[in-house]
């Protein structure tokens, strides 16, 4: 783990991301999000008043996080479990959602697949709902998702988490993210009412 003090990350992890992130460049300005505050996260939130961004939980060890393998850091709330929330930072500028686990969610195990990183689970995918932002979302429009359910997709992409079920895909581990970011990116653009697909 790095602070802003010390000196970036190196090695052939970092450089094979860097490398990923300079071929990118005519793209979507987006690469592993950078170390975030608590401050910085609250401040980022799309689909909830700043009172309620004050109030939500975060990861009580965001320094322990895996920055340099995130393309964005998710996480469930803990003292409300069918409460989740990712940030991933897109154009240098970090973007938040709340998100909320369906009521008609099925409790019966099955093999699903995320629809951000295209991993396969049995039991490990939830359908995650998030408000519009702005006055959409105050009058109850959403957009939901298939997703990861512990919203691990940028350790199982990188096959640093399992999940015991496997599908050979012919893709790169590049390519696969870079279809995670895409995926992420067209979802952020749906709750923020830009989507023009």
């Amino acid at each position: 783990m790095f602070t802003r003090s010390s000196p970036g990350p190196s090695g052939p992890r970092f450089l094979k991301a860097l490398s990923i992130c300079l071929n990118d460049l005519g793209k979507l300005a987006w690469c592993f999000v950078r170390e975030l505050t608590d401050p910085e996260i609250r401040a980022a939130f799309l689909n909830c008043s700043k009172g309620e961004a004050k109030r939500l939980n975060l990861p009580r060890e965001l320094a322990e996080q895996p920055w340099s393998e995130l393309d964005f850091l998710g996480w469930r709330d803990p003292q409300a479990p069918d409460r989740a929330y990712l940030v991933a930072e897109i154009d240098g500028r970090p973007q938040a959602v709340v998100l909320r686990a369906s009521s008609g969610a099925s409790w019966q195990p099955r093999r699903s697949i995320c629809s951000l990183c295209v991993t396969t689970h049995t039991g490990g995918v939830s359908l995650l709902v998030a408000p519009l932002a702005g006055p959409a979302g105050r009058q109850g429009n959403s957009v939901g998702a298939y997703m990861c359910s512990d919203l691990a997709c940028p350790l199982y992409v990188r096959g640093l988490r399992e999940t015991g079920t496997k599908i050979h895909e012919s893709l790169t581990q590049e390519q696969r993210i870079e279809r995670m970011r895409d995926n992420l990116a067209g979802f952020l653009a749906k709750v923020r009412g830009t989507d023009r697909g």
